[in-house]
């Protein structure tokens, strides 16, 4: 019992305020967590609590685990040493969640808030609580706000757009899209199949009334006048339904 009474001691950098710096910053990169893992992005809850909370281990490890070698005349080190190394690891984990993809980089914001849980995992070991809290709202703010705001600012320069268009298989519709995407500039730099059935895309009447095998596409597009696109791929011989599909955010 005395022992254990001696590692819980304050003196050792193992009492209960530790204890709750640790569960604080354990708490708050775990909202980070699943608000990215609702999201369905890459870091989830899993790696965002246990980025936080090792980062906070990590700053009461530079805080108080060398307290048993310290002596005021012999050894004297500075406090941040570990925290310093905690931000340019951290970037290292953020650029293995960075994905490049003709030419467009995807991931950044979940990259960032990675780093970001880090910073808040080190200020909760820190003892600065109320900054890690601040912090976390802070994070909300931007993924959701901005989020919000960033898709109803006027586009400046080349506008994008990403549409899910529905058409007859095997009657060349797409490569028809695909010149008509280059006869106006546009480029295409997202084309995913897209397998939901959800409206019926499976089964439905072509042009001339004969019924067919339907299917259905996502496309990225950006380029001059892109706003005009699904006007545009609508009017194309075989295409059934052109809809403005889901931003993806990062």
């Amino acid at each position: 019992m005395d022992v254990v009474a001696a590692a819980f001691s304050e003196p050792t950098g193992q009492g209960w305020v530790q204890i709750t710096e640790l569960l604080v910053a354990f708490v708050l990169s775990s909202l980070i967590g699943l608000e990215r893992q609702l999201r369905g992005k890459s870091a989830g809850l899993r790696t965002q609590a246990i980025v936080g909370t090792a980062s906070a281990l990590f700053l009461l490890v530079s805080k108080y685990g060398f307290t048993d070698v310290l002596t005021s005349d012999r050894v004297v080190l500075d406090p941040s040493r570990v925290a310093a190394q905690i931000v340019s690891g951290i970037g290292f984990l953020g650029a293995g969640l960075i994905i490049t993809r003709r030419g467009t980089a995807r991931g950044l914001t979940t990259a960032a808030a990675v780093w970001e849980t880090a910073a808040i995992g080190m200020a909760a070991g820190a003892g600065l609580p109320l900054l890690a809290v601040v912090v976390t709202v802070l994070h909300f703010v931007v993924v959701l706000g901005y989020t919000w705001v960033a898709g109803r600012l006027p586009s400046a320069g080349r506008d994008s757009v990403r549409l899910r268009v529905a058409y007859a298989d095997q009657q060349g519709v797409l490569r028809a899209m695909l010149a008509e995407c280059t006869r106006r500039n546009w480029v295409v730099h997202d084309l995913a199949v897209d397998d939901r059935q959800d409206d019926g895309v499976a089964d439905l009447l072509d042009g001339d009334g004969h019924r067919g095998r339907g299917v259905a596409v996502t496309l990225g597009l950006s380029g001059p006048d892109v706003t005009a696109a699904a006007g545009v791929l609508g009017s194309t011989t075989g295409v059934l339904q052109v809809s403005r599909a889901e931003e993806e955010t990062e």
